[in-house]
């Protein structure tokens, strides 16, 4: 693993863990909250590619669980997915990403529930066309927040069910939501690249001239 990984994966880890602590919305159906994490959980695929990044999400995911001590129910397990599945979006080029859609689409129409809300599932016709164009980080960005919800959505419908009216009801939080959450990843990847960027550019050794020349000199100073 080169530098560049390297650093990136200590910042991931420990921003990971801390964005975990700050709550943004309530998770509708449950006592759990989406947290600042949306935010950061599929840029691993970009620095490190789809495999190491979805691996990297899970990680975070998993310690931040240890630490705070929380109990595996089934929506702490499930959890997991949605996270894995946006990281590697994120970190593949192709446009065969965009399958993740009309699965999760038909999965949902073929629901009972699901399918008297079937509006809802159109939400994802937006990320299946913005996948065609994903070399732009915004639109990667709002794909990748899109499957992370994607895959949650049909997850939670057979799992918890909830009412159509509740689903239906949920269709402008998620426009509000999902709006935050991408210009939120892109705004990350921006940031990382920038901060990774100074770091691995930066030579240590020669910071550090100015120091050991000013030690000689005094040195110098003393034996006279």
């Amino acid at each position: 693993m080169d530098k560049r990984k390297i650093l990136f994966s200590i910042m991931f880890t420990v921003l990971g863990l801390l964005a975990f602590q700050v709550s943004v919305s309530q998770i509708i159906g449950s006592t759990q909250k989406f947290t600042l994490f949306e935010l950061l959980g599929p840029i691993g695929g970009m620095f490190l590619g789809p495999i190491l990044g979805a691996l990297s999400a899970f990680v975070v995911r998993a310690l931040d669980i240890i630490f705070t001590h929380q109990s595996l129910d089934l929506l702490t397990i499930i959890r997991f997915l949605p996270a894995i599945c946006a990281a590697v979006y994120f970190g593949l080029k192709n446009k065969y990403t965009a399958i993740v859609f009309p699965i999760c689409i038909a999965l949902f129409l073929i629901n009972p529930i699901g399918r008297q809300a079937w509006m809802y599932s159109a939400i994802w016709l937006i990320p299946f066309v913005a996948t065609f164009f994903k070399k732009k980080l915004i639109l990667n960005s709002l794909g990748a927040t899109f499957t992370a919800h994607a895959v949650g959505s049909v997850i939670f419908l057979y799992t918890f069910g909830l009412t159509p009216a509740i689903w239906i009801g949920l269709i402008p939080v998620v426009f509000i939501e999902r709006g935050f959450f991408t210009a939120g990843i892109w705004a990350s990847c921006l940031a990382f690249n920038f901060i990774l960027d100074k770091l691995t550019s930066f030579k240590f050794a020669s910071a550090l001239k100015p120091f050991v020349k000013q030690e000689l000199l005094f040195n110098a100073s003393k034996s006279n």
